[in-house]
């Protein structure tokens, strides 16, 4: 199977592009992208990393049908990509809302596009996209053979998430997906069936958030977990067995056998290695959703660090159950809460919300690759110590699976009352039994201005994912 070609942006990427190229004069408008990418094997995604519009005076023609700008105005814009490998889309309004390329865009993209590809030189794909009025976008690539192909989906990852399908309307529904095709309409079912989910984490709440994908018809599910079956564990993973213990399984097939069990044809993906390997990295970039199901506050940053680079929704799971270890309270609980937090790709983050700080995820990085080192340093008060095993229970587990996945789906399809900006993070407490919700705030320091970079090397430019080349 080819990989499917794709193209992310941001939501506010997406603004800004509409805000530009529709400023209201009912005339065509044009920018250039500079985009990176994750070249991969299921997935070629383009990842807008810069917006440059063409100003409207400098353009030598502007009508409801057509743009004509002096092509020497963008070739800074090339030069940077030459110099970076970067890809270029050139994107164009069409006010009257004509939902297709017009025989003017053909004959300008065959133009344009093929100069293009002359002067950058890298073995990059380039092409031309439209925005129609109300946002939706459509594009294609120039091939080899000088031929267009179309961009096979476009997504933005904004409050609402978009998806638009070169396709739409051609996926066929199975009647399992009848009763909640009633609910959430078929479009945004067939957008459930296109759509690839990373799950990071295949225990306590990893476990649900798999099983609930896979019955809402997911195209395909890449589920990451290097951790093999042990005997506190069947408390809380679906579908698993004392036998999968006894076994020695990995958790990730206990899943995955399940899922497929099932019958749903959802794709599934296993793959065993831990989240620092880099092939985990070009695996989870190519998918179009990430669930975080991880209690490490290293694996957590760095989730969301992949998902602003590769401009990917994130959607983390957080489940703390408070307990009397000691004393004649033992037992006795103080908190069972979770949290759901949305992670738009260049917005906040997990560490400017306040969850933890780059020295906690040092101190993360350094249990993880030295506990002796991360030991002493507890031990001389230089660190925070981490409980080696935090409490579990399946019930609290399951539900704040189901708030995240619920999360994803009212981004997906809005149902609620209020705007989803307004549903950045989602906590409930069992113990106030309340339900929290804060909004969106800021602009992460560190990782609003990782947008779009795409591949890179070191993989998200951090030392830890380099690989060493063979002599």
């Amino acid at each position: 199977m080819p990989a499917r070609m794709t193209l992310a942006l941001s939501g506010d990427q997406h603004d800004h592009l509409m805000s530009f190229l529709f400023p209201g004069d009912g005339k065509e408008a044009v920018a250039i992208l500079l985009c990176g990418r994750r070249d991969g094997d299921r997935c070629h995604r383009l990842v807008v990393r810069e917006i440059y519009g063409i100003p409207y005076e400098d353009c030598s023609e502007r009508t409801p049908l057509r743009v004509t700008w002096p092509p020497d105005y963008i070739a800074p814009m090339l030069d940077r990509a030459a110099a970076e490998g970067l890809s270029v889309i050139k994107v164009h309004s069409h006010p009257t809302g004509y939902g297709a390329f017009s025989g003017i865009d053909d004959e300008g993209d065959a133009r344009l596009l093929p100069m293009i590809r002359g002067w950058v030189e890298a073995d990059v794909p380039h092409g031309s996209a439209v925005m129609l009025p109300y946002g939706q976008m459509f594009g294609r690539v120039l091939q080899g053979d000088g031929s267009f192909a179309p961009i096979d989906c476009i997504s933005v990852a904004g409050d609402d998430l978009q998806f638009w399908y070169a396709d739409a309307g051609n996926a066929a529904l199975p009647s399992f997906v009848a009763s909640h095709a009633q609910a959430f309409d078929e479009g945004t079912i067939q957008r459930l069936r296109r759509l690839s989910f990373a799950v990071v984490g295949a225990s306590g709440t990893g476990s649900p958030t798999v099983e609930q994908l896979v019955r809402l018809g997911a195209a395909e599910i890449v589920i990451v977990d290097d951790d093999h079956m042990e005997d506190r564990n069947v408390n809380r993973i679906l579908n698993s067995t004392m036998q999968d213990v006894k076994d020695g399984r990995l958790k990730i097939d206990v899943l995955a056998d399940a899922g497929e069990r099932v019958g749903l044809e959802t794709r599934i993906i296993r793959v065993p290695k831990n989240l620092w390997h880099p092939d985990v990295i070009r695996e989870v970039a190519q998918c179009d959703v990430i669930f975080g199901c991880m209690d490490t506050i290293d694996g957590r940053y760095l989730l969301n660090a992949l998902a602003s680079y590769y401009a990917i929704p994130y959607f983390d799971i957080g489940v703390r159950l408070d307990a009397v270890r000691d004393g004649a309270g033992k037992g006795r609980i103080r908190e069972v809460c979770g949290t759901v937090n949305y992670l738009r790709p260049g917005r906040s983050s997990l560490v400017s919300r306040g969850l933890f700080t780059m020295a906690d995820v040092a101190a993360a990085g350094l249990r993880r690759n030295d506990p002796n080192a991360h030991e002493r340093q507890v031990e001389d008060g230089y660190i925070r110590g981490v409980p080696a095993h935090r409490p579990a229970v399946i019930s609290v587990n399951m539900f704040a699976s189901a708030l995240a996945v619920d999360e994803f789906l009212a981004r997906l399809h809005p149902f609620r009352e209020e705007p989803n900006a307004n549903y950045a993070s989602v906590t409930f407490s069992l113990a106030s039994m309340e339900l929290i919700y804060d909004p969106e705030e800021g602009i992460c320091e560190i990782l609003g201005g990782t947008v779009g970079i795409g591949d890179m090397a070191p993989m998200l430019g951090l030392m830890e994912l380099a690989e060493r080349r063979s002599s």
